[in-house]
């Protein structure tokens, strides 16, 4: 139409990948690539975690054997058989993380009765029958807790019918086990056949599994080296607990990043009981909102001599309604800043990266998608932010890298419910804290951790019996 104009969107803004930290010998060096970082300077934790690092095991009868080999192997090199423009060559688990792997042995060895193949056969509830038996056998184990740091639970594919309930049951294994033995303070990695012992790229299961093996014995690989110190962040999520639990219908979690760096992850969790639910998601009264994020401001406050942070930053994947915004907001009277953000994930933005270097008659698309780091503002309370994208200097060849190699990747909506300013370095912190996930060995994840971990500890949390008013470690719920 003549005299209109064409519709216009802020200009947008670049922020560059978020470095890591690490510590070789109590000197800081630090890299973008998570990997790299720590075959260049070692864990951040290094020194500070017990070596060797202690292994229980549960496994079939007569299948221990196959956790030993396990073992064997992440004391091995292996070379990468897919990602190779990201994943380095597993050097092994010392030369990784600079401290030894060892089974733990005597009572710390379980192995199932042998009927159980028979019994998961023939019954109508195999995942009732599996949860039993294994459950059974993380009991034993909490006997000698003293003398092993994680335990290996071996699954060997023929028992996929126990992994998950019947249709109208909500039934997960992996979500079952991690709730009983977060109870008990025992770190467990679960060992599928199909995804680990039989995969066929043995580098990705070693880096995988070692990470995992790591933290979950108490270490840190890395921090992020670029921080607020005084900056606080705080996911929140909720959780239906199934029907026949005589609990609360509702459990909140509140996954708590200390300190700015990414470390001294704790979370609280508690009983919902002041709430409206909108679409079945809860929404809080002022006193509930109120009384999670006080005790919040007390685990901070316990871990940094009394003193509360200058600046707190809430996610939510749900809108803050105006009472939650108060409660809030009262909670936070001490800080000079707060910042309440929802983070939404299914939106209908795409964006696509032109080469604007040619002349304007052949600009068209590049090879590799709009750039991870890409900030777009759409208005005081709403931008778009990247955090799935293309990353330079990364690959090892070099060159662009694009985690999974396919698809549009889609933005993440940041929608401001609380505080002002430029969205500079809210989203700075929201790239920064989706490379802080310890149990995968990837670049980053989409979501920051403070909403992936929550989710994973709301996932759990709902089908622990009774919650404890202290809080709890996330090293237990991985």
């Amino acid at each position: 139409m003549r005299g209109s104009r064409a519709p216009e969107i802020t200009p947008h803004i670049w922020l560059p990948e978020p470095k890591l930290l690490f510590r070789p010998n109590g000197i800081s060096g630090t890299e973008t690539h998570p990997l790299r970082g720590l075959l260049r300077h070692g864990p951040f934790s290094s020194g500070f975690v017990p070596d060797p690092i202690r292994i229980a095991t549960i496994a079939p009868s007569g299948e221990r054997g196959r956790l030993q080999a396990l073992i064997s192997e992440l004391d091995s090199s292996h070379n990468p058989l897919e990602r190779r423009d990201y994943l380095p060559a597993w050097p092994g688990f010392n030369n990784a993380f600079r401290l030894r792997l060892s089974l733990a042995g005597g009572n710390c060895d379980v192995e199932l009765d042998r009927s159980l193949d028979i019994e998961l056969r023939s019954s109508s509830t195999p995942h009732a029958v599996l949860a039993d038996s294994l459950v059974r056998a993380v009991q034993r184990l909490h006997a000698v807790r003293n003398d092993f740091d994680v335990v290996l639970i071996y699954l060997p594919k023929r028992w996929e019918t126990g992994f998950k309930g019947n249709p109208d049951e909500d039934f997960d294994l992996h979500d079952h086990l991690k709730a009983t033995t977060a109870s008990l303070g025992m770190p467990i990695q679960l060992i599928r056949e199909d995804k680990a012992l039989a995969y066929r790229c043995k580098a990705s299961v070693a880096w995988h599994i070692g990470l995992a093996l790591y933290a979950k014995a108490g270490g840190v690989p890395w921090k992020l080296a670029e921080t607020d110190s005084e900056t606080a962040h705080i996911g929140i999520s909720y959780a239906i607990r199934p029907q026949n639990s005589s609990s609360s219908r509702f459990v909140t979690c509140c996954s708590q990043v200390f300190d700015a760096e990414g470390a001294g992850i704790e979370f609280v969790a508690y009983d919902t009981h002041d709430f409206e639910v909108r679409q079945r998601n809860p929404f809080l009264s002022k006193t509930e909102m109120f009384r999670v994020m006080t005790r919040s401001m007390d685990l901070y406050r316990h871990r940094h001599a009394g003193r509360s942070p200058r600046r707190v930053i809430v996610h939510k994947t749900t809108e803050f309604k105006r009472q939650e915004v108060e409660g809030c907001m009262d909670a936070f009277h001490l800080c000079e800043s707060v910042d309440l953000v929802q983070i939404v994930e299914d939106v209908g933005w795409r964006g696509v990266n032109f080469d604007m270097q040619r002349t304007s008659r052949n600009a068209g698309p590049t090879p590799f998608p709009v750039t991870r780091g890409t900030l777009i503002g759409l208005g005081p309370r709403d931008a778009l932010l990247w955090t799935h994208g293309d990353v330079h200097g990364i690959s090892n060849n070099g060159r662009s890298f694009f985690k999974g190699s396919r698809s549009t990747p889609r933005p993440l909506r940041l929608v401001r419910h609380g505080g002002h300013g430029s969205w500079d370095e809210t989203a700075l912190a929201i790239l920064g804290l989706s490379k802080m996930n310890w149990n995968n060995d990837s670049l980053y994840d989409d979501l920051p951790v403070t909403l992936s971990y929550a989710k994973v500890l709301a996932r759990v949390v709902k089908r622990m019996p009774s919650l404890q008013r202290g809080p709890y470690q996330f090293r237990f719920f991985m």
